[in-house]
């Protein structure tokens, strides 16, 4: 028998397709099972037009059967066949695909889609069989044909005997090497957690024998192995049900057997969206956080199917980045794909889904904000560092979106607050929104800087993740209110000054002078303080950086040192002003000491380590003896 040669550019893409298009040798099930899926559909379409044809869809299905002996994997179908001209024509040219013709010339309103329109997925196969052989009967034929093929040296067809209409194609897997077990493909169970995985959704049966075991008769503790055939796909996907059919239990089982997480979601959202562009989706808003979530091994995204056909375990072009703790999947005949399933155009299409879905998640937090707060602080507390990432990457152009989800703890109550309660509870008189930043609630509560804004009875926020002054800093204002440090050199609730007042500060100026003198290189400038009221010292902070941001700023591995411009503050009405004003009358020696002690305790106090403990210890025993 004479054999045919594949087209030279179709013999060089099968080169390519078999050693790259595809990543994982497992998707060819995936493809072939497709395929069949096509086939039925095509007798479908027919039967619309076709007064002669009753599609009774209990007669179509699929069935997978693996010979181990044989080293042979078989996916048959009952579905339209191919004649002697459509084997030549779809199978000796690479990517020239019968459905997506077929599909143009017979157009169907009724939301099926044949899905198999990507031209090279049966050759998928020749990554796990080194002989593919397939035997086809048209409809309306008593004719088979066999076409068979060793890969890119070519192929050849000739007549063949078939009972019935349909198309069975014939593996013969290769032998296992060190790098790759190809017996996986003749195990049923592994092939049942294949056709689970991407082909759960095909609206046809998919079938195969598998092996169980049930007690012997007259046989008390005895088991006997049977073979029986199984339908192994689920057939109609839940996203595709009405929501007034599905249970909260329905998601949350769903959660559970797609291995979302190992938590239960607290919440979930069910998109059906029929507008410029059509998709399901179900989304999760899980509980817990993924133990590697900020690991660059984390990987975000939906999954994303094509007419129930799995396409990506991971879409990451479905979710924003401060989205990336959302669970789920998508499902959509809208998309345009190429090559092979795994190659998805970045469309018009994928970008309306994605800014849609983005859409809904912001709906459904705020949703929970306000009717189910203590589940939404439950998942803030897990993913709100997320959401201010969010705001501040990307130059602050997310802010928009993210502000209004924000939570901070209050010193009202110690209790969680949006910015937008912030606001409402402001006094009339309050010009700024004030916060603290600060390893832990409990340490910003002592600041000094504090003193003043919580004695003029306002509320203060309080920042103990290391990204909420960048964050805030993006943001600016809220409802044109400005943010404002209470370390900040200019807390805008300050009195007025007194000619007493002025008189002080002008006689201790070249006290202050002294100091800085001192501490040149350390502190920009000392001064008489107006926020302190019972501590003696404290540092404010002049420009964008400030020491918190100081300090996360040091903490990271390309470290440049940049500093806060630092301001050493005095409480000129404490005990301890009247020592400095002493030594600085009667003792250098002393001044330089307190000087160096009172830098020492504001730096304590902000959590910034001492420069030389052991010296700061010395000048304590100097001062205790």
């Amino acid at each position: 028998m004479e054999k045919k040669q594949f087209r030279a550019e179709s013999k060089r893409l099968l080169e390519m397709m078999i050693n790259s298009i595809y990543t994982q040798k497992e998707i060819f099930l995936r493809e072939l099972i497709s395929n069949s899926s096509d086939a039925i559909d095509k007798i479908y379409y027919k039967a619309l037009t076709d007064d002669s044809l009753t599609f009774d869809q209990d007669n179509y299905f699929i069935k997978v059967t693996a010979d181990k002996e044989a080293r042979t994997l078989t996916i048959a179908d009952t579905g339209i066949g191919m004649s002697q001209e459509d084997l030549e024509s779809h199978l000796g040219t690479i990517a020239k695909s019968g459905s997506l013709a077929f599909k143009q010339e017979n157009e169907a309103k009724d939301g099926r889609d044949i899905i198999g329109q990507f031209g090279v997925g049966f050759y998928s196969s020749f990554m796990v069989a080194d002989r593919v052989v397939v035997i086809s009967r048209p409809l309306g034929s008593e004719t088979a044909w066999k076409w068979e093929s060793e890969g890119t040296e070519g192929y050849t067809i000739e007549p063949a005997e078939k009972a019935g209409i349909g198309t069975e194609v014939t593996l013969f897997i290769k032998p296992n090497t060190e790098e790759e077990s190809y017996d996986d493909y003749l195990n049923e169970y592994r092939l049942k957690a294949l056709i689970k995985k991407y082909s759960d959704f095909i609206r046809y049966p998919i079938k195969m024998d598998l092996t169980s075991s049930r007690p012997k008769e007259d046989a008390e503790g005895e088991f006997e192995e049977f073979t029986e055939e199984q339908r192994v796909n689920s057939m109609v996907p839940i996203w595709r049900k009405n929501k007034s059919e599905l249970k909260p239990e329905d998601y949350e089982n769903f959660y559970q057997e797609k291995r979302y997480g190992f938590d239960k979601p607290l919440k979930h959202v069910h998109i059906s969206a029929d507008g410029a562009v059509v998709y399901q989706a179900i989304l999760y808003i899980p509980e817990t956080i993924p133990f590697d979530y900020y690991t660059k091994e984390y990987e975000k995204g939906l999954e994303l199917y094509s007419s129930g056909v799995l396409i990506m375990n991971k879409c990451a072009d479905l979710l924003p980045d401060y989205f990336s703790f959302v669970k789920g999947m998508v499902d959509s005949e809208s998309l345009s794909l190429n090559i092979s399933r795994e190659m998805l155009q970045h469309d018009r299409q994928l970008k309306l889904i994605a800014k849609n879905i983005e859409s809904k998640i912001k709906g459904a937090l705020q949703s929970m904000l306000k009717d189910d707060r203590e589940n939404y602080e439950k998942f803030f507390k897990a993913f709100g560092r997320q959401l201010k990432f969010g705001v501040y990457s990307d130059y602050g152009s997310h802010k928009e979106t993210l502000q209004d989800l924000l939570l901070f703890t209050s010193s009202k109550d110690k209790a969680q607050t949006t910015l937008a309660e912030y606001v409402s509870r402001m006094p009339e008189d309050q010009k700024y929104i004030y916060y603290a930043s600060g390893a832990s609630v409990e340490r910003i509560e002592k600041l000094p800087q504090a003193e003043l804004v919580l004695d003029k009875g306002y509320e203060l926020l309080y920042f103990t993740d290391d990204i909420d002054e960048f964050a805030i800093r993006m943001l600016g204002a809220y409802k044109e209110k400005e943010f404002r440090s209470v370390a900040s050199g200019d807390l805008g609730i300050e009195e007025e000054k007194k000619p007493e007042d002025e008189a002080a500060d002008e006689e201790n100026k070249a006290l202050f002078d002294e100091m800085a003198g001192l501490l040149s290189g350390k502190v920009s400038s000392v001064r008489a303080s107006r926020r302190l009221r019972k501590h003696p010292v404290c540092f404010a902070t002049e420009g964008d950086l400030t020491i918190e941001m100081e300090k996360v700023l040091a903490a990271m591995p390309d470290s440049t040192g940049v500093k806060a411009q630092k301001i050493l503050e005095l409480n000129t009405g404490h005990e301890v002003f009247a020592a400095l004003k002493d030594a600085y009358a009667n003792d250098r020696t002393k001044l330089e000491l307190f000087t160096s002690l009172l830098y020492s305790q504001a730096l304590l106090i902000e959590g910034l380590p001492v420069e030389d403990p052991v010296e700061f210890t010395n000048q304590i025993c100097q001062v205790m003896v």
